[in-house]
């Protein structure tokens, strides 16, 4: 590879990029890297680490009320947005140093700007080129907008953590797992919430007892929530308000509208498709079981091929692309994309690992489903009447348990031990015969006996 500057050279410095190429460099390859916003990417500066921190500064609203009935007297508490927004700033910034430091300690050139393929084999980067054997695109994803008037006073989810002051009233266009957890974050912070989305029931894909079950939950909250609704126009009326048209005709005036209708691979303009590299109808870079495009020396991981759009699941394939090409060739080439385990950061949270109920009616002859629903412990003495949903999916025949289902207090970090169970093969005997952590609610997981 000695004709060549780098034996790798990474496009996008997020979870997936980093991953690949400090392995990469770890294991003796010459590698650049370049990133044109941050490094870290979606997750570290606008996704996962500053939504998940907005979500425990909501939380605090919830544990101040409910700590009057466990004696406590709290009085008055008083929120300040510039406080959390400073505050996150500048863990961010910690982080990204970080990433920083893991790069450069394995070797990885960092180059901060925007990379452009000239040919399959040679990289511009700020008016300099570079040329590499293989190339690893990882540029994740970039919330999708509509072509409707008035779309420019709109904000996304990479700009909620940007706000110079909380709004009193927000419109949330969108039902997913974005648009789910910025509501929660809202109305626990105090804003009024409208939440609307163009499917009759939010979220998608997950298990329906769960969706309907956290729609309780948030309406209860106050959330304002319409299914079979999109937004038509937005137009600004005094000052900084907006008012929102909806496709029932309706008209909501609030001081923001947040876009989270999904998200698109950032594939566009750094010249893939005059390389030759094909992409699908939405953009999405399109790879084999090995992570390569068509065009072979050239690798895509992550959201920009659409496939299991998670940070773990970057990081996973990163580093299985640096053992395949510098370590160890007769490595595994892929991850199992079966049993991924899931949270959803919604007030109550979701955790979820393998199959629905749907999904399983779908494959499997004979599912038994098992579920509880139930009112949390500390919940008895705080008076909240938020409850609990667990569920388990289970094959009658061959016993095996084919999903977990969870919404209610600290669901993602309980689903995380039932992932590894359901990679193991776990049946529902062996759920049974596990001994139960009391007092929780994770137990009731090995307790239900009668299915439902």
């Amino acid at each position: 590879m000695a004709q060549y500057d780098y034996d790798l050279f990474t496009v996008g410095g997020g979870s997936g990029g980093v991953r690949a190429s400090r392995f990469a460099g770890n294991f003796g390859a010459k590698v650049g890297i370049a990133e044109e916003r941050y490094l870290g990417g979606t997750c570290v500066n606008v996704g996962c680490v500053p939504k998940k921190l907005f979500v425990y500064a909501g939380q605090f609203a919830e544990a101040f009320a409910d700590a009057r009935g466990f004696g406590w007297d709290v009085p008055s508490a008083r929120f300040d947005w510039q406080t959390l927004l400073a505050n996150k700033d500048r863990e961010i910034a910690r982080l990204n140093g970080i990433y920083d430091e893991l790069l450069t300690r394995a070797g990885v050139d960092v180059y901060h700007g925007r990379a452009q393929l000239l040919d399959p084999h040679i990289i511009s980067v700020n008016g300099q080129t570079y040329t590499a054997a293989n190339i690893l695109i990882a540029t994740g994803g970039w919330p999708r907008l509509l072509n409707i008037p008035g779309i420019e006073h709109v904000i996304t989810s990479n700009d909620v953590f940007y706000l110079d002051e909380l709004p009193r009233r927000v419109l949330i266009m969108g039902g997913g797992y974005i648009g789910i957890e910025f509501a929660g974050i809202f109305c626990n912070l105090g804003v009024e919430v409208h939440q609307v989305y163009r499917k009759e029931m939010f979220l998608m894909g997950f298990d329906d007892d769960l969706r309907h079950a956290l729609y309780e939950e948030m309406t209860s909250r106050g959330i304002t929530i319409q299914g079979n609704t999109t937004v038509s126009k937005i137009e600004l009326t005094h000052g900084r308000e907006k008012a929102v048209t909806l496709s029932t005709g309706e008209t909501i005036v609030v001081d923001e509208v947040l876009f989270a209708i999904g998200r698109v691979p950032q594939s566009g303009g750094m010249g893939l498709a005059e390389v030759g590299v094909v992409l699908d109808p939405l953009g999405a870079i399109r790879v084999n079981e090995h992570y390569q495009t068509n065009v072979p020396h050239i690798y895509a991981i992550g959201d920009v091929t659409n496939r299991k759009n998670l940070t773990p699941v970057a990081t996973a394939e990163g580093m299985i692309v640096a053992r395949r090409l510098f370590n160890d060739q007769d490595s595994p080439s892929q991850i199992s994309y079966d049993n991924i385990p899931t949270a959803i950061f919604s007030q109550p949270p979701i955790g979820t690992v393998g199959l629905n109920e749907q999904e399983a009616r779908n494959q499997y002859q004979n599912v038994v489903i098992y579920r509880t629903r139930f009112r949390a412990m500390k919940n008895t003495l705080s008076g909240r009447a938020e409850r609990t949903l667990m569920k388990l999916v289970v094959d009658g025949d061959s016993d095996r348990v084919l999903g977990v289902h969870m919404l209610g207090p600290d669901a993602g970090e309980i689903i995380q031990g039932f992932a590894v169970a359901l990679n193991a093969g776990a049946t529902k005997a062996v759920f049974d015969s596990t001994i139960g952590v009391h007092p929780t609610s994770a137990e009731e997981f090995v307790t239900m006996r009668t299915p439902s």
